[in-house]
């Protein structure tokens, strides 16, 4: 069976070929169009329709270079079915370095958008109607917020086994369940049956060499488990991942200077010591302790604290973590949904 052209934005892409199609946006201040690049890769076999998109958030660019590297990625060479990958969604932040657009408004609480409506509203529409809605499942990539790390996790939605399976093939250290939030990217591709992996990785306006491999060889594994791609040259998973069902931030018990003791990816136990605070004549030490056992997702990367600022994210993790399957992936994941990253102030 062969494939049929790829048509989107009045222009058709043949089969077994690739192109940059570039969807109008808008026109800046100054008369300087403003343009939505996305890559269209459009196999010879028929297959499924897959998007890959990062920065949402300006700032957030580790996204942008695991796009840049899946794209030379060997393995498109012999894709069934199209990927439509976007390495900037939010330009206007992704030049000023900054996560919002420039009336400040969060691009991910503004879909599903209107073209009429304000520069968020009109850039969620273009985004959702043009690429999104036109694939069959997604993965919309991001890290933490700036002085900030994450480790490489995916999130996904509650009741959601699609989304559920897509997290076990790509195989990320964690799994953990997040809310749908109204007007975000994933909330609006639910309702129309079009399921979005989140993958949180690394800290904004920086690159992470270890969460960039993790992103692209789990996209890969993704893709290799809708039969998109072959699985020669397709690292498998080192470990199951730990499955997450409740999570905190612990917050710096005094302002001051911090010194932390343990990193992201560490798990630890009640009553371990994870950093301390002091004065900085050193007069006055204050201990930041762990209340329950659990996985060190995130923390922040600043050594200067005010009192209640988040230094930690500590996610509790499912018992048997190791055993369970996708089948009863549901049940661990729905019962304590966590913060998404916007959340966390």
């Amino acid at each position: 069976m062969t494939q049929a052209p790829f048509e989107i934005a009045g222009q058709s892409v043949a089969r077994g070929t690739s192109a940059m199609i570039t969807l109008p946006v808008s026109i800046l201040p100054d008369h300087t169009p403003v343009g939505m690049q996305v890559c269209v890769h459009h196999g010879r076999r028929p297959g499924p329709t897959m998007f890959v998109s990062a920065a949402v958030h300006g700032d957030e660019v580790i996204g942008v270079e695991i796009v840049r590297r899946l794209l030379r990625a060997p393995q498109l060479k012999s894709l069934r079915g199209t990927l439509l990958v976007v390495p900037v969604v939010n330009s206007y932040g992704f030049l000023s370095r900054s996560r919002y657009l420039p009336d400040r408004r969060d691009l991910n609480r503004c879909f599903p958008g209107h073209l009429s409506g304000s520069l968020g509203a009109r850039l969620a529409h273009i985004f959702l109607n043009e690429v999104v809605l036109r694939c069959d499942f997604g993965i919309d990539l991001h890290s933490a917020a700036i002085h900030r790390t994450n480790l490489p996790q995916v999130r996904v939605s509650p009741f959601d086994k699609a989304t559920q399976q897509m997290a076990t093939d790509f195989g990320a250290p964690v799994v953990l369940t997040s809310p749908l939030r109204d007007g975000s990217l994933r909330a609006v591709s639910a309702k129309h049956d079009v399921p979005v992996l989140l993958y949180e990785a690394g800290e904004g306006l920086r690159f992470d060499e270890m969460a960039v491999r993790a992103g692209v060889a789990g996209i890969l594994r993704v893709m290799r488990g809708r039969d998109m791609v072959s699985s020669k040259g397709i690292s498998k998973p080192k470990s199951p991942p730990y499955l997450c069902t409740s999570s905190a931030w612990l917050r710096a018990p005094a302002g001051g200077l911090l010194r932390t003791f343990r990193a992201e990816g560490e798990t630890v136990a009640k009553g371990d010591v994870l950093a301390c605070v002091s004065d900085p004549f050193g007069a006055v030490e204050t201990d930041l302790i762990a209340p329950n056992a659990g996985i060190l997702i995130g923390r922040a990367i600043l050594p200067v604290v005010n009192e209640g600022d988040a230094v930690f994210h500590l996610a509790k993790l499912a018992p048997s973590a190791a055993e369970d399957t996708v089948d009863d992936l549901a049940g661990q994941l729905e019962s304590d949904p966590l913060f998404d990253e916007d959340e966390i102030i």
